[in-house]
């Protein structure tokens, strides 16, 4: 079935017809084409359509599903969930990070009868629209990893997240569903208040190290993750305790865990031309830069060089916030501090050993003037900026 989407730059109505004779059954429209072609349905409105059968195909299949939010780690998270629960159970979870209110659909009508556990992930960028994902996915257990410093703009600044994201906890109450939840975190354990139908973790392990991998200790066996930075330890200790729910053997989960390679620009380990990498490129907000920042620190290096590129959708909180991360950076001292983009390169006073460039192109125009050498690089920035591209110029 083809639904007839609209976007700022484009009307999927006007693609139906071209999407029946490629093979479409049908085609969901809103605007009612001139013809009389048994194969267009015509609908009030297509992306309500798509979302309400999203809702019904779930209702009719009575999947299990996860859901989790969160303003850091989210698709970590939901990638460790499946690779533990994988080797179960028939999974489905969000493909990449289609959380919105079309990815959510989306991945709710992958579900088939043969789905055992469903994961699904929910992003958010202003108040309420968890509770609308919610009410269309209608979980049976959630999870938020945590709270931060992201999408300031929409939720109109840090209590507005907490509000935002604690929607999910509110939905689950609301329908005696299961809350998973880090009892390390003073601040879920307060939005969960007297609840009393939550899984608690974080004290089933017991953290190693962080550098460069974390490794953990789990019922007297040692975990050696492909991850790095110690945040990643509370999103690995999410899927342990919900493996332990759903009777994933205590071997599965070592091994689901261990073998789970991050990908996709989120926190991967690159090596090349001498060089070691920390590629953290998709995504950036101040609560997972500091984090980033303070985790490449403690990395075992001497040169060290962090490449930043600007955190998006901070609205007024965007300069002091930008002036924070930059403070920071240079606080740390690493060997080289390069700033990209126009709310870093706006930042007061300039710090030395810090270059400040307007856009990733005019850093690319002055790559070849730095002399690296077998440097370890810490890139991240927000997903507008790319600077995955920096490879390119290594």
């Amino acid at each position: 079935m083809f639904f007839a989407l609209k976007g700022d730059h484009f009307n999927g109505n006007e693609f139906a017809e071209e999407a029946i004779r490629k093979g479409a059954s049908y085609a969901i429209i809103d605007e009612n084409i001139d013809n009389n072609n048994e194969q267009c349905i015509v609908v009030d409105n297509v992306l309500t359509t798509l979302q309400r059968l999203a809702n019904y195909h779930r209702k009719r299949l009575n999947v299990p599903i996860i859901s989790l939010t969160g303003s850091n780690g989210k698709t970590t998270t939901k990638e460790l969930i499946n690779s533990v629960l994988s080797t179960t159970y028939n999974t489905l979870a969000t493909q990449g990070n289609l959380n919105n209110h079309i990815g959510v659909p989306l991945t709710l009508l992958r579900l088939t009868s043969a789905t055992e556990i469903a994961i699904v992930e929910m992003g958010a960028n202003h108040v309420k629209e968890i509770e609308f994902l919610a009410n269309i996915t209608l979980p049976d257990y959630g999870l938020i990893t945590n709270f931060g410093k992201a999408h300031l703009e929409g939720f109109g600044g840090i209590d507005g997240v907490i509000k935002g994201k604690s929607e999910l906890y509110e939905h689950l109450k609301m329908h005696h569903k299961t809350i998973f939840y880090n009892d390390n975190d003073a601040l879920q354990k307060k939005q969960i208040g007297t609840y009393k139908q939550t899984i608690a973790f974080g004290h089933q392990t017991e953290l190693i190290a962080s550098k460069p991998f974390v490794s953990l200790r789990y019922n007297d066996k040692k975990i050696e993750s492909q991850l790095t930075g110690a945040y990643n330890y509370n999103n690995i200790n999410a899927a342990i305790a919900i493996g332990e729910h759903f009777k994933v053997s205590e071997q599965n989960i070592i091994k689901a865990i261990e073998h789970y390679i991050p990908s996709n620009n989120r926190s991967q380990i690159i090596k090349k031309h001498g060089h070691h990498i920390i590629l953290d490129a998709y995504n950036a907000n101040p609560s997972s830069m500091e984090a980033a920042l303070i985790n490449f620190k403690d990395q075992a290096s001497e040169n060290k060089v962090a490449i930043l590129g600007d955190m998006f959708e901070l609205g007024a909180e965007a300069a002091a916030e930008h002036q924070l991360i930059a403070k920071l950076a240079h606080n740390l001292q690493f060997e080289q501090v390069i700033l990209v983009g126009k709310h870093f390169y706006q930042t007061e006073p300039k710090f030395e050993n810090t270059s400040y460039f307007k856009s990733y192109e005019d850093l690319k125009e002055q790559f070849n003037s730095f002399d690296f050498k077998n440097n370890m690089f810490l890139i991240k920035g927000s997903r507008g900026m790319a600077l995955e591209r920096v490879l390119d110029l290594l």
